[in-house]
């Protein structure tokens, strides 16, 4: 990365619903935007580019979502990365300013879900998880459980079968979450359960997975303005958190040809970005106190702490026992509940994470604010594939 400091001016986020007590994408995304442009202090007619993350919806829901908020003729860019769409836009919007191509730029992200599990809707073509299916089949079997499930839960039995990871590891994570949440206003699931309960929960997958060890669908909008330092100063605007590091990674051909469900879920997706950026911003796993990480399920929470360097591989059940994944340990993951309890409305995921680690690096999180944080790692994970890694810090 070179070229302008990019800056957090403002952020917006609404509370995160179950599927059908949500209001519409349009003014849930109008919301959101709204709010982080107030967080600014900026009016819609300085905002110069609009990228709008959504995964279920037709081509111009950001368009329908932003004429709420103005009609200004600026470009609207929708963006569609599956569960990394929101940090998606927030990556193309951070690119925008510092290339110089604009100084404002808003990046929003919304879903509107319906119950139940993730599907496709374009069933008269070709899938585009057609070669993660077909390499998911011949390691796990096909099985009567959903995709995803089959997924992130055969990540898990992988780690399983190479260190010895018990369900029990996968279930602290989750009761972990909800301790955290507990005291997030805007999360959907505020109630905390203990890794009994976790166990106790209905079996998705017998010795894999228990319900609540997979994230619930979820509607809600988050948003954030970035800037130009140099339009920060001009405008007089708040200049206490910037982006300093940032990458976006694909699929390696590790992802097919390794026969391991960890690289088939992103494994390698997820350490090539965050090593791209430790390199970029001259600093090492070690340092980072605070991180918000995609945990769809708890098995890729747990596969995660290993590819992010936060745990060596291997040593992610010390690192649960041991309580170095929250308060009093070494980093606290997903401060918010993370995915696991806050939700997971698709296109809103990745700002949302932005949210809450900006709010941490302003010391602004209220109970869950991790003291003394200078710097606060995102990241967020889409199969198909995408992974996107972002360091802040406060400035």
């Amino acid at each position: 990365m070179a070229g302008n400091r990019v800056l957090v001016a403002g952020v917006g986020m609404i509370p995160f619903q179950k599927p059908g007590a949500s209001a519409p994408y349009d003014e849930m995304g109008a919301e959101a935007a709204a709010l982080a442009l107030k967080d600014a202090g900026l009016g819609y007619e300085t905002i110069a580019q609009v990228y709008a993350g959504y995964v279920y919806g037709d081509s111009t829901c950001g368009q329908k979502a932003i004429y709420r908020v103005g009609l200004t003729g600026v470009p609207v860019v929708n963006v569609n990365n599956n569960c990394s769409t929101g940090s998606t836009a927030l990556w193309l919007a951070r690119q925008a300013i510092e290339s110089g191509a604009a100084e404002c730029v808003l990046a929003l992200g919304f879903e509107q879900m319906a119950p139940g599990a993730l599907g496709t809707h374009f069933n008269d073509r070709v899938s585009p998880f057609a070669e993660f299916d077909r390499v998911t089949d011949d390691l796990v079997g096909h099985g009567e459980v959903p995709l995803a499930l089959r997924y992130f839960g055969g990540a898990g039995q992988a780690h399983n079968a190479r260190y010895g990871t018990k369900l029990e590891d996968f279930a602290a994570i989750r009761a972990k979450a909800s301790r955290h949440a507990a005291k997030n206003p805007l999360a959907l699931f505020k109630k905390e359960v203990t890794a009994d309960e976790v166990m106790a929960s209905p079996v998705m997958w017998p010795g894999v997975m228990h319900r609540l060890m997979a994230c619930p669908p979820t509607c809600g909008a988050a948003a954030a303005v970035l800037v130009s330092e140099a339009y920060a100063k001009r405008m007089g605007l708040r200049q206490d958190v910037a982006i300093r590091a940032q990458a976006m990674t694909t699929d390696y051909a590790s992802t097919f040809d390794a026969g391991d469900m960890m690289r088939v879920v992103g494994y390698d997706m997820a350490k090539a970005a965050a090593n791209q950026v430790y390199e970029a911003a001259g600093v090492g796993p070690e340092d980072i106190p605070v991180v918000e990480l995609h945990d769809c399920f708890t098995h890729n929470e747990l596969i995660t702490y290993e590819a992010l360097g936060l745990c060596g591989e291997g040593e992610a059940a010390k690192f649960i026992a041991d309580g170095d994944n929250t308060y009093g340990g070494r980093v606290v993951t997903n401060p918010s509940g993370g995915l696991l309890s806050k939700g997971h409305p698709l296109g809103a995921t990745g700002l949302a994470q932005c949210y809450e680690l900006t709010h941490q690096l302003r010391g602004s999180a209220g109970e869950r604010q991790v003291e003394s944080a200078k710097l606060a790692l995102q990241h967020n994970l889409g199969l198909g594939g995408a992974c996107v890694v972002t360091l802040y810090e406060a400035v």
